[in-house]
């Protein structure tokens, strides 16, 4: 079975590919690119996946098409950034830098915001993939890992928030994880066998 995924991120494609078994493969959705966006305005990660999967499943004919969404939920903030973990810098007016990522950018605002806050500071990694067919849902499937921010940023194997995400169990950031390793953790690769198993 083959399962498409609409994503464009070299990260999540990784991630969501080298979770695949045997009996599945996962592909990236042929012509995304030229597939206009929808909007990503609902105000929960579930109803943001749901919306992406039905609205790209209807340019796939018959294909099952996957979508997610996923971010970071820290306690002492309330779940921030949560689903505006990819806009965290940019909703809260963080200053940019020329040299700055975007990613190192929503870094560095998340460390101002818990600059104040007394640690350890807790949090997830949160994940829901939707896979849907010619516009109707077929289920949604959620994966979680749990974890804490530190102060300063470790390791270059990761992407979004990986370099402040430590495992404790580790005692590693999930940007220190080599592939393999970080897939036994992946809040993605919890979503994805949790959606395999469902479909």
């Amino acid at each position: 079975m083959t399962l498409y995924i609409a994503t464009t991120n070299p990260g999540k494609l990784r991630d969501f590919a080298a979770t695949a078994n045997h009996a599945v493969t996962i592909e990236p959705l042929p012509g995304l690119k030229e597939i206009p966006a929808p909007p990503e305005d609902e105000p929960t990660f579930e109803g943001n996946a749901r919306l992406k999967a039905i609205y790209y499943s209807k340019h796939a004919h018959g294909k099952i098409v996957l979508a997610d969404d996923s971010g970071l939920e820290v306690d002492a903030l309330d779940g921030a950034p949560g689903v505006r973990s990819a806009r965290y810098a940019e909703d809260n007016n963080f200053p940019a830098s020329p040299n700055t990522t975007t990613d190192e950018r929503n870094n560095l605002c998340l460390l101002e915001a818990l600059s104040k806050i007394p640690g350890p500071h807790t949090a997830r990694y949160h994940c829901v993939l939707a896979a849907a067919r010619g516009g109707e849902m077929i289920a949604t499937a959620h994966g979680t890992v749990e974890g804490e921010i530190l102060n300063a940023p470790r390791g270059t194997l990761g992407f979004g928030y990986d370099p402040l995400f430590y495992l404790p169990e580790q005692n590693k950031t999930m940007a220190e994880l080599d592939a393999q390793t970080k897939l036994a953790f992946s809040h993605r690769g919890r979503a994805l066998a949790a959606l395999i198993s469902l479909i």
